[in-house]
């Protein structure tokens, strides 16, 4: 027994050798990092003057402070693609990185005409959601042989019964965000706030990000491989919990989308917090 622990510590140490973030994934986050942090300010800080700041009226300001929360926990997981030292801590965030910017891309493409065209905000978003797309992907085909499959020498293995649910959480995410996406103007009088087909769209692709994120529980379970991303969602739930206490004003609350996407919100939080804290005190 004492020979297989021995042989079994000899490989991981091996594979985490080789667990490395490229660095032109590092310098992409560098790069992203900028554009996502004056984003996150100008629709969390000033959701109100998006006509005057950003590339394209949000209306209301309920949907900019959603995007800019978005922003945020981008913000968070970009720091740790740049800092962290194993690939494998992130890796799990860039599938949900490419759907994102590449639905954000096309509904650009779809809704050129909503844009304020001239406008340093709308080159920025332009060049960004052109780009991103392909130079995510690029990375993560890059770095994506460095994952050795292998847990770290401290590291949990999410139970089953709580990456089911996750899962489960997630196809329902995605399922509800393409659903946003592909036939927006079926939510314009139905949804929890004031929409239009851009907005609507763009709310679509921010339910992909978690929604990407869970449904890889199904094929990793490794808590290492999440616990970066957690922490980043995390932060953007609450950024949104807080969106929506400032900007209750915004919600349709006749509408039965309004406290159903609260309490969504609220319980996805406490299961998030609750999945993070028993996974870290069982690491601990």
């Amino acid at each position: 027994m004492s020979n297989q622990r021995n042989n079994l510590s000899r490989v991981r140490g091996r594979g985490n050798g080789g667990d490395a973030i490229l660095a032109p994934t590092r310098w992409l986050g560098i790069v992203i990092l900028p554009f996502l942090a004056a984003a996150s300010v100008l629709l969390y800080g000033f959701p109100t003057g998006t006509d005057r700041l950003f590339a394209w009226t949000i209306v209301p300001p309920l949907t900019a402070m959603l995007l800019g929360s978005a922003y945020i926990g981008g913000i968070w997981f970009f720091i740790g693609v740049v800092i962290e030292r194993r690939w494998h801590r992130v890796a799990n965030g860039f599938p949900a990185v490419i759907v994102f910017a590449t639905l954000a891309g096309i509904a650009t493409l779809l809704h050129w005409d909503r844009f304020h065209h001239g406008h340093i905000s709308f080159i920025t978003w332009v060049v960004l959601y052109v780009t991103t797309p392909f130079l995510v992907l690029a990375a993560w085909i890059a770095n994506r042989r460095a994952d050795p499959r292998l847990p770290e020498s401290v590291d949990v293995t999410v139970p089953r019964g709580i990456r089911f649910t996750l899962a489960v959480i997630g196809v329902l995410a995605i399922v509800a965000g393409l659903a946003l996406f592909v036939f927006p103007a079926a939510f314009l009088n139905t949804w929890a706030w004031q929409l239009t087909p851009l907005t609507a769209r763009i709310v679509g692709a921010i339910l992909t990000l978690p929604g990407m994120v869970d449904i890889l529980f199904l094929v990793d379970s490794r808590w290492s491989a999440f616990r970066l991303i957690f922490q980043a969602q995390l932060v953007s739930l609450a950024f949104i919990v807080v969106a929506l206490f400032l900007r209750r004003g915004d919600l349709e609350w006749s509408r039965l989308a309004a406290p159903a996407f609260v309490g969504g919100i609220i319980l996805s939080f406490g299961l998030y917090l609750a999945t993070y804290v028993f996974c870290e005190r069982r690491r601990g």
